[in-house]
């Protein structure tokens, strides 16, 4: 990258998080993580409470990028083709014709995806690894930029369907929103009349550009050091004593994916090892699972992250 596409891009950043912000009161950092998501061509996992801002995240990144926005409530009795699409025989015309499911959008919110059955989540995993539908035999590519924001509710887990371990690896990170904090409460509280914050929202960068910044992302320089770095970290995961499974070689690749993104937001055309740290737990604690014992021992994902974190030397430690 040229110094100055190095400052296009960082400030086109930073216009995208001001813009989602405005949706989004007091979650600075977790919208800096969606977009960095979105231009390392991924997808978010989101487990929090309802009514923590999910649905406002989706709709708002995609207004900003001047795309569109689609929500497909998971439900026990939702079916494979309720959400990639179906062909209809035209009597008409005597011929097939395809009808897009909701999937086929810039921002697609999957809300509440572990309530579905194992066969309608598996409908996604096709389109979330390629950016094609397949119906009948015929791909149908849904365009780009694509992004499935899911959601999943934590507290009631009664007549849900656990993700499995290779649909959760398809999420190139998974985080959560939170509550916000006081003041941010007390500033929505005072706009409650505005009952949708996104609508007055206007698109920032076309679609175009959202492609373009992604490419760049691409040409960011990553040292053999930070690869070798990021490299150890997995497999530090999967020797830790505590996980049965750990990170997988496409969970190395999406974290140097998120790192180039992110050195380019910060105005770098270089990642530096601090990059990896931050986004260690978002992008590889959720492709991690526990031995039952210690998942009784209440360990979590997170916490064998952070100590990996902290017993793996970076590489600028090692001079």
């Amino acid at each position: 990258m040229t110094p100055e596409q190095t400052s296009w891009f960082a400030e086109t950043f930073e216009v995208l998080v001001r813009n989602v912000g405005q949706a989004l009161l007091g979650k600075d950092h977790v919208v800096r993580l969606a977009l960095t998501c979105m231009l390392a061509e991924g997808h978010l996992l989101l487990e929090d409470a309802p009514g923590t801002g999910k649905t406002s995240l989706a709709k708002a990144i995609a207004a900003t990028v001047q795309g569109t926005h689609s929500r497909i409530q998971f439900t026990p009795d939702l079916l494979p083709s309720d959400v990639t699409g179906v062909t209809i025989y035209d009597q008409s015309t005597g011929h097939f014709q395809f009808h897009p499911g909701p999937v086929f959008a810039s921002v697609v919110l999957a809300d509440e995806i572990n309530r579905a059955s194992p066969k309608t989540q598996s409908a996604l995993l096709e389109v979330m690894e390629e950016n094609r539908v397949t119906v009948d035999t015929v791909s149908h590519p849904v365009g780009r930029p694509f992004m499935v924001i899911a959601t999943q509710n934590p507290i009631e887990q009664a007549g849900t369907y656990r993700l499995p371990e290779a649909q959760l690896d398809r999420f190139l990170m998974k985080t959560s929103l939170g509550y916000p904090d006081r003041a941010s409460t007390v500033e929505i509280l005072s706009g409650a009349a505005d009952r949708d914050r996104t609508a007055r929202l206007t698109a920032k960068i076309t679609t175009h550009a959202v492609a373009e910044m992604s490419a760049l992302a691409d040409a960011v320089h990553t040292d053999a050091a930070v690869l070798d770095y990021v490299a150890a970290l997995v497999e530090a995961t999967r020797t830790d004593p505590r996980t049965a499974l750990g990170a997988s070689v496409r969970g190395a690749l999406a974290l140097v994916r998120c790192a180039k993104v992110w050195a380019a937001s910060q105005g770098r055309g270089y990642v530096i090892p601090d990059d990896v740290k931050l986004l260690a737990d978002p992008v590889l604690a959720h492709r991690i699972i526990l031995e039952t014992e210690a998942e009784f021992s209440g360990v979590t994902p997170q916490q064998v992250v952070a100590g990996v974190l902290e017993a793996t030397v970076p590489p600028d430690a090692r001079i």
